[in-house]
């Protein structure tokens, strides 16, 4: 027998899905890094990586450490970026925990806003 919970969760994720549906908008797969909006963005960026930001030595060893200090310390916003485009996030926090990291996004894009409603993100397999 179902549990309750697992009931109203499937009643409502499918809700949810026909309302996106209903609008035009549907959920997608999305591969890229979770890196920040200063450096995706070339705000302090020339090449849209975190490498000026590591080689200055201010925002730590990684793309993780770098993403976190911007978002942090310099104003910036979680994003998706993938190798053609660079998507704002609904979900900052599920963003953070992956922050640096090659993942697997699932979510419902706005094209008005160009921000992702994000439903879940996995870090990639490493091929």
């Amino acid at each position: 027998m179902a549990r309750p919970t697992s009931t109203w969760a499937t009643i409502l994720g499918t809700a949810l899905l026909v309302a996106a549906s209903a609008h035009g908008q549907s959920e997608k797969v999305y591969e890229g890094e979770i890196a920040d909006s200063q450096c995706a963005l070339n705000v302090h960026s020339l090449s849209a990586s975190h490498k000026e930001m590591i080689d200055m030595g201010s925002a730590g060893k990684t793309s993780a450490d770098c993403a976190h200090f911007c978002v942090k310390e310099r104003g910036g916003k979680y994003v998706l970026q993938t190798k053609r485009e660079v998507y704002k996030l609904d979900r900052q926090d599920l963003a953070e925990q992956s922050a640096g990291l090659k993942v697997k996004l699932v979510g419902t894009l706005d094209p008005k806003t160009n921000i992702v409603q994000v439903r879940s993100i996995e870090p990639l397999r490493a091929k």
